[in-house]
């Protein structure tokens, strides 16, 4: 929330949502095609979307080569949110058509891009039409993302001698950042903090981009505006000045960069009302979420599902955990939507499953805790599916019980991001957690969640939030930070925004893949933000 009214607070820089990666192929011992000479190998990429598969893009043809290192690259966008499906397909290319339906297939290999980035060079069998893999025939297929460096500017502004504008008591200073427009029109980029009662301010050192700030033209003009805050939004101009990126980056400590802040009715006299010092100014590359899932870092995914009696009986039909014959119910549907994305992040592939507000055999008492498997010494599902079968198990056994307290849970896995971070001294950017949570009513324990969601808000964690059912969960949005930073009764705010809330009733007629996108858009943001906060670099970059 923007410290005086008025005037918008900034947000943070935008993590780009999608990236762009390059696809490389090279294959070993194809099957010869050609009777008197060596197979001309070709391969095509395919997405799976809208049901049917798509070209993206293909290699350059190589002549007489049964071990093909194709140089050209194929582009496409990579989504985090979306379990992108791909398909590469080998043929010999023996005639001038455009199309390769005609031509000899050699082999296909299939993968989500997912596992693809996050797994590093795959090397595969080809496999024939029908599935079968081939006995010699090998592929390897690699991503890498393909991105301009975006450059993270940190500035730190002071001023000194500003004019006094206030006919009681001194200036209440902040600077406004602009840049120019192709136009000529200037674009405010940032605000500062107001500095209340003071005519030599030091304000908070801010961030923004390069390309925020200057569209990453370093000799481009950045127009800095200094006002004496008025509470009406009257602000009083005490004075401005220009500043270039390359000027700026020759700010250090042992130089600063000062300009004169002259008022624009004063300009033609250079009259100075104060000046306006910028001490110092450092210039980064933001890594990208892909920068870290390449490098290795672990995405541990948690699934926590509410067993609480207002889902109703599992024996009826109406029952939000009622087991069809024939279809996933919502519960299920939004756990294999949201893991089969966070599946190819997770290296081993086993993921806790936990419940709460149920009454377990053999005593029947309640627990706001427990593995759905039943084994608390190993709550760990192999695969989706198997998290799937372990709540189909789980929902025949248990006596649905209350009330809805989802704090326990939050710190269970907040205990073990607890213990990543206390590695990172050694270990790096390794682990961050991910816990989709699935309720279908309102939380009983809101203060106590609140405050395990601040406590968890300094450590490698996410929180998903998936509604089930038509309960009102206006209270959820609270938790959700995008109305401004979580705050406890006790005063306690959040370190930074780590749930997303939606409810499953919203994408009832959506795909499940919509449902995942919605869900896991903020993800790759809140990741890289947690690493930068931390000042590490994706692990291969450490030294």
């Amino acid at each position: 929330m923007s410290l005086y009214p008025n005037v918008p607070a900034q947000a943070p820089p935008a993590q780009e949502c999608a990236s762009q990666v390059e696809i490389r192929i090279h294959c070993k011992d194809l099957m010869n095609k050609d009777v008197t000479s060596k197979s001309d190998p070709c391969a095509a990429l395919y997405l799976f979307e809208g049901a049917k598969w798509s070209e993206i893009g293909r290699t350059e043809k190589i002549n007489n080569n049964l071990n093909p290192q194709f140089s050209t690259a194929i582009g496409m966008k990579y989504y985090f949110e979306t379990a992108q499906k791909i398909k590469i397909c080998v043929y010999d290319v023996d005639n001038a058509t455009s199309t390769l339906d005609d031509d000899d297939f050699l082999g296909s290999f299939e993968c989500t891009l997912g596992q693809l980035v996050s797994g590093g060079p795959l090397t595969k069998k080809l496999v024939n039409q029908k599935g079968k893999p081939y006995e010699k025939s090998f592929i390897t297929v690699s991503a890498e993302e393909v991105t301009e460096k975006t450059e993270l500017v940190q500035l730190s502004f002071k001023a000194k001698k500003l004019d006094d504008k206030d006919f009681f008591g001194k200036s209440d200073p902040f600077l406004e950042f602009s840049r120019q427009n192709s136009d000529g029109s200037w674009q405010v980029v940032h605000r500062t903090e107001v500095v209340k009662n003071n005519l030599n301010p030091t304000w908070k050192k801010f961030e923004l981009t390069s390309h925020a700030l200057c569209k990453g033209n370093k000799q481009a003009p950045i127009r800095i505006n200094c006002y004496d805050w008025d509470s009406d939004g009257s602000h009083d101009m005490i004075g401005c000045c220009e500043m270039t990126l390359t000027e700026m980056m020759k700010a250090n400590s042992s130089n600063e960069v000062v300009k004169l802040c002259i008022h624009p009715k004063n300009a033609a006299k250079k009259k100075s009302s104060g000046s306006i010092i910028l001490y110092a100014c450092k210039v980064s590359i933001l890594p990208s979420f892909l920068n870290y899932i390449m490098a290795g870092t672990n995405i541990n995914f948690t699934v926590g599902v509410d067993f609480t009696g207002s889902n109703g009986d599992p024996n009826d039909v109406n029952s939000l955990h009622y087991i069809h014959p024939e279809r996933p119910n919502d519960y299920m549907q939004a756990i294999l939507s949201v893991g089969q994305v966070c599946e190819d992040y997770d290296t081993d592939k086993f993921f806790p499953a936990l419940g709460f507000g149920a009454k377990l055999p053999p005593t029947f008492e309640v627990f706001h805790e427990f593995a759905i498997n039943f084994n608390p010494q190993n709550p760990f599902c192999e695969g989706i599916h198997g998290v799937l079968t372990a709540y189909q198990n789980c929902i025949r056994q248990i006596q649905l019980w209350g009330p809805t307290n989802v704090a326990p849970i939050i710190r269970h896995v907040a205990k073990f991001a607890f213990a990543a971070q206390n590695e990172e001294a050694t270990k790096g950017a390794a682990a961050y957690f991910i816990l989709l949570l699935l309720t279908d009513g309102v939380i009983t324990d809101m203060n106590d969640t609140v405050e395990a969601i601040i406590e968890a808000s300094s450590l490698p964690m996410s929180l998903i939030i998936v509604g089930i059912g038509n309960a009102d969960f206006t209270n959820m949005n609270f938790l959700d930070g995008d109305e401004g930073v979580l705050k406890s009764k006790s005063g306690k705010k959040a370190h930074r925004d780590i749930v997303q809330f939606v409810p499953f009733r919203s994408f009832v007629r959506s795909s499940s893949a919509e449902l995942a996108r919605n869900v896991l858009a903020e993800v790759p943001g809140q990741v890289v933000s947690y690493f930068r906060s931390r000042n590490l670099m994706p692990i291969e970059k450490q030294t």
